[in-house]
């Protein structure tokens, strides 16, 4: 199909940040770029919106095809538009963010992808264009958000316990925090469901494990249920 249009028109680009969390801490999902411009630099999953295909689709397919991730919850962070932002063409890309268990994720680089990676936040490459900017934002909004909904569940194993619950939120927000007031609310919050199991194969002393209600979070949310932990 043939478009001919009187004036220039920006491009539209899909970014991804994906968060994911193992025993070193928050981890980034990064590809490493195969053509120009910045061939062999590290930048986030994305790539052009085709023209037959919805943002949320474009992200999608963009992060499947970049590293063979799919099936994720990706919800929209923000839009940049920076004149200059991308040297090809005038660019604006609109940013999406998804946090998800690692180890339920199988990795594997394809199209104009070289490889693909997890990196720890506090070890990261060079980024390619504004990638730097788009992985603050999304940690700023994650740091913001995590305590106020039940996001955080997304980076744990369906079995947890509250030494890992509370290692996780440590690690997203960056500061310590009490033990026994941490464990007091999140049971007081009324929707994690004791399992009646403890860990196995831990060198520490065995936790009981929880799961995550996601049906009664959202039976509560109904009744004006409020999260906060």
């Amino acid at each position: 199909m043939a478009f001919v249009y009187e004036y220039a028109r920006p491009s539209v680009t899909v970014d991804c940040v994906i968060f994911g969390l193992d025993d070193d801490g928050l981890k980034i999902l990064l590809i490493q770029r195969d053509g120009d411009p910045y061939a062999g630099s590290w930048a986030l999953p994305g790539g052009f919106v085709e023209m037959d295909e919805s943002l949320d689709q474009a992200a999608q397919r963009e992060l499947q095809e970049e590293t063979g991730v799919s099936e994720v919850f990706l919800e929209q962070l923000y839009t940049f538009g920076a004149v200059g932002r991308d040297p090809r063409t005038r660019v604006i890309t609109v940013a999406y963010y998804a946090l998800v268990n690692l180890k339920d994720h199988k990795i594997e680089a394809a199209t104009d992808a070289r490889a693909a990676a997890w990196f720890a936040l506090d070890d990261l490459p060079a980024l390619a264009f504004d990638h730097d900017q788009i992985l603050q934002m999304a940690q700023e909004r994650l740091q913001g958000k995590v305590r106020y909904q039940p996001i955080g569940f997304e980076l744990l194993p369906e079995k947890f316990s509250l030494r890992q619950l509370q290692r996780m939120y440590e690690t997203v927000l960056g500061r310590s925090l009490d033990k026994r007031n941490f464990r007091k609310k999140a049971l007081g919050l009324g929707v994690l469901e004791d399992l009646n199991e403890v860990e196995r194969d831990v060198s520490h002393r065995a936790a009981r494990l929880y799961r995550f209600d996601r049906a009664k979070y959202e039976q509560l949310v109904k009744n004006g249920f409020h999260f906060e932990l």
